[in-house]
């Protein structure tokens, strides 16, 4: 049995599970680890140095030269590639086309992997991504499946992104980007995307991002240490 607390939130992509997790870890005072942009930064550096996804000594090579780290300022989470600030970054289409096949691949998962454990340790952590509960922290004590109607996250991620300052692409793209995620994700032979057994569904297509946050606060309520 683990002595520190890990909150675990699974789900598909554009359910708002950074979201939660960042106002679930600022409210417990935890730490949060977002798993996603770790996935996202080693995209960024497959892109940027044409790595070959199907030539295996090439993506170890690549693997091997990848420095992530997180930093935090007012509760958001920040990472850098290899000393570089590339949180905006990681979010666009480029990235966002790319990140499934990147995250498919058996050593990519494995590395990150070992490094969210690492993180995990022997701090209380919030993390999200698509196979926290189940491949990461299987032992994880809380754990959330997050979900929601494919229309209404997509509009969500196309606001995001024009809030951002990306006019070039259209709502359609971003919908038929996550349909094609979604597929990936779920079908993929290393560490697909299921829910746990004991993860605790969170549909929020109907709910605002406070209603959610009570939610899951009440679930985390009964493991947290009782202070007098």
């Amino acid at each position: 049995m683990r002595k520190n607390l890990v909150v675990a939130i699974d789900g598909y992509s554009s359910c708002g599970k950074s979201t939660l997790a960042k106002a679930l870890a600022k409210k417990l005072g935890f730490i949060y680890i977002d798993s996603g942009a770790m996935y996202r930064a080693v995209t960024l550096y497959f892109l940027r140095n044409q790595v070959d996804l199907t030539n295996h000594d090439a993506v170890i090579d690549a693997l091997n030269h990848i420095e992530l780290n997180f930093h935090s300022r007012d509760y958001q989470s920040h990472i850098t590639l290899n000393g570089e600030e590339v949180s905006d970054e990681i979010r666009l289409m480029p990235v966002s086309e790319a990140v499934s096949p990147v995250s498919a691949i058996k050593e990519v998962r494995k590395e990150m992997v070992k490094q969210q454990q690492r993180m995990g340790k022997s701090k209380n952590i919030v993390m999200d991504g698509r196979d926290i509960g189940t491949a990461v922290f299987p032992d994880a004590q809380v754990k959330f499946f997050m979900t929601a109607d494919p229309k209404i996250r997509a509009e969500r991620r196309f606001k995001e992104m024009q809030a951002k300052g990306d006019e070039t692409v259209t709502l359609e793209e971003v919908f038929e980007n996550l349909a094609h995620r979604d597929y990936a994700d779920t079908t993929r032979e290393e560490s697909p995307l299921t829910r746990a057994d004991d993860a605790i569904v969170l549909d929020n297509t109907d709910i605002t991002e406070e209603e959610q946050l009570a939610f899951a606060l009440e679930k985390v309520q009964s493991f947290l240490p009782v202070t007098a």
